[in-house]
């Protein structure tokens, strides 16, 4: 057992399949479970509005889903044939049969998914956890990837926001296990605020539609018995891939990627310093970047027209495929 693994996860998850509440489905949306060797993926589709126009596959961050993508998806349809997936672990993906949650696992998964269905080069989106997966499919198979949207990537920081610091306790052994007995009286409205407070620039501007279904989503995922397991493994993985040096750090794999990239940072982070767009822009070879002073973590989520206008502008440049 790995030692952030939960006592008694993996044998529950085994012995007694979670029943847990239906997953929001944007009206336009499909899901689908995508069955690969070692794992299987869900993933989340919206209809493109003609045949023939170039696959894009969206990755989203820590604790995240691919719901994180349902703003910006159908702003994007008309030019890409978009997909989001759901990692191992998070959103209805169930856990991998190896628990691998690091970066290389889960940009592992990516890989498996893009050969299986042949769909490669796509233009590839990833914000937090998922910008550091997709960095590292970006550098590893340059032949899977068309351009690189990269949305506050988890990208390694010598000083770390003080405001990120128990995110990253997470990964500590018995931490997750003590974070969740300390909070097991906490309601789903509790931990929805205070998710919200620490991803949005501003958590006022989610509508009361959009929190009901963000606390219906946390009360779905807080029945899934391995929901502590993968957000403590997953944070150890990046943890892990930020103390990685040479050519498997993350820093060195962004200096490799080929594909023409966009950066998005938002000024009021607490999670990804907004100080780092500059060492991002620099390290990447072909790169632009936006930032938007009053977003958060999760500007796709905040201000899903301007990064949907930044993509438009960088697949203009790149010929319009």
């Amino acid at each position: 057992m790995s030692s952030t693994e939960l006592p008694g996860v993996r044998a529950v998850a085994a012995a007694v399949p979670p029943v847990v509440s239906a997953v929001k489905v944007a009206e336009g949306e499909e899901l689908r479970s995508v069955a690969l060797p070692g794992l299987t993926l869900t993933v989340r589709s919206r209809p493109p509005e003609r045949a023939g126009l170039p696959p894009a596959l969206f990755v989203h961050g820590l604790g995240g889903s691919s719901q994180n993508w349902s703003a910006l998806m159908p702003l994007l349809q008309d030019v890409v044939d978009g997909e989001s997936v759901d990692l191992p672990g998070f959103g209805c993906s169930p856990p991998p049969d190896d628990g691998n949650y690091s970066v290389t696992g889960h940009a592992r998964a990516v890989i498996r998914f893009l050969d299986a269905g042949e769909r490669g080069p796509v233009h590839l989106f990833g914000n937090s956890l998922g910008g550091a997966v997709a960095t590292r499919v970006a550098a590893v198979r340059p032949d899977l990837v068309r351009t690189l949207t990269l949305v506050s990537p988890a990208l390694p920081e010598i000083r770390v926001q003080r405001s990120a610091v128990p995110t990253g306790l997470l990964a500590l052994p018995g931490v997750a296990s003590l974070f969740a007995r300390m909070t097991r009286e906490w309601t789903a409205e509790e931990r929805t605020r205070g998710v919200m407070a620490l991803c949005y620039g501003d958590p006022t501007r989610v509508s009361e539609e959009g929190f009901r279904e963000a606390v219906a989503e946390m009360e779905r995922r807080m029945e899934l018995p391995y929901f502590w397991d993968a957000m403590a493994r997953s944070a150890r993985g990046i943890v892990d891939a930020y103390t990685l040096g040479g050519q498997q750090g993350l820093w060195r794999q962004a200096e490799r990627v080929l594909a023409p990239t966009q950066l998005v940072y938002g000024g009021r982070d607490q999670l990804v310093s907004h100080r780092m767009a500059r060492r991002a822009a620099a390290a990447f070879r072909d790169a632009r970047l936006l930032t938007l002073p009053d977003a958060g973590h999760v500007a796709m989520m905040e201000y899903p027209e301007a990064v949907a206008q930044a993509f438009r502008e960088l697949l203009d440049e790149c010929g319009g495929s």
